[in-house]
């Protein structure tokens, strides 16, 4: 079973993230992790992608792509996995499915967090991070301090509206094709509300991907 986490910056999908896929009881794979993952180990694709790093250069699809086989073919990813911030763009959707496709599996859903571009702004306009240990919050000004290690919080320059509502921009260009090519091919869409609590938003998502005939066997929370 492996699903695509879909969504707009600041949709929640990485808070939601590690929630479903324990209800579900598969790993969740994202992109910054698998390569840091194959740089350390030492990987023949670790290796690639870290000759580009050194150089400052963007790590190339068919590399990252690479990486991903690698991990996903490993026994702890059998039962599948959940997708998080893997397929930005439709090449990497299309290269994915060929990933898949070698190890004897697919895509089974994608699970798309639906969040207004009004709600994001806001939503992110309102969250700080610890300059020290990197925390989020949200809800915090920006020079109180973090409760983890007495840092002072920050707003991101890329939190302002401005700049929230440029990204917006640019997942409509780039990435919202994405899922037109997914239902182009048939690939099963589920969509959740996400505004509401954390709480509220895990159990619609599982709803959500039980309605659609995915993850009906998912751990009791």
């Amino acid at each position: 079973m492996d699903i695509v986490l879909f969504g707009k910056p600041g949709a929640g999908k990485g808070t939601q993230a590690p929630r479903i896929a324990a209800a579900l009881d598969v790993p969740t794979v994202a992109t910054g992790d698998v390569l840091r993952g194959a740089v350390r180990a030492g990987t023949p694709m670790g290796l690639a992608a870290k000759a580009y790093m050194d150089r400052g250069d963007l790590v190339p699809d068919d590399v990252i792509l690479g990486i991903m086989k690698e991990t996903l073919g490993k026994g702890e990813f059998a039962k599948g996995s959940l997708l998080d911030g893997v397929v930005r763009t439709t090449p990497q959707a299309e290269g994915m499915s060929r990933v898949l496709a070698e190890l004897g599996r697919k895509v089974d859903a994608v699970l798309v967090f639906d969040v207004d571009d009004d709600e994001l702004v806001q939503r992110l306009g309102s969250r700080t991070v610890c300059e020290m240990c990197q925390t989020p919050y949200t809800g915090r000004e920006a020079g109180e301090r973090c409760e983890n290690c007495g840092g002072s919080l920050i707003r991101r320059k890329d939190d302002e509206p401005e700049a929230v509502r440029n990204r917006l921009a640019v997942y409509q260009r780039q990435t919202a094709p994405v899922l037109a090519w997914y239902e182009h091919n048939g690939t099963t869409i589920a969509t959740v509300n996400a505004v509401g609590s954390v709480d509220d938003v895990t159990r619609r998502a599982l709803d959500a991907l039980r309605a659609a005939g995915v993850g009906g066997s998912e751990k009791r929370r």
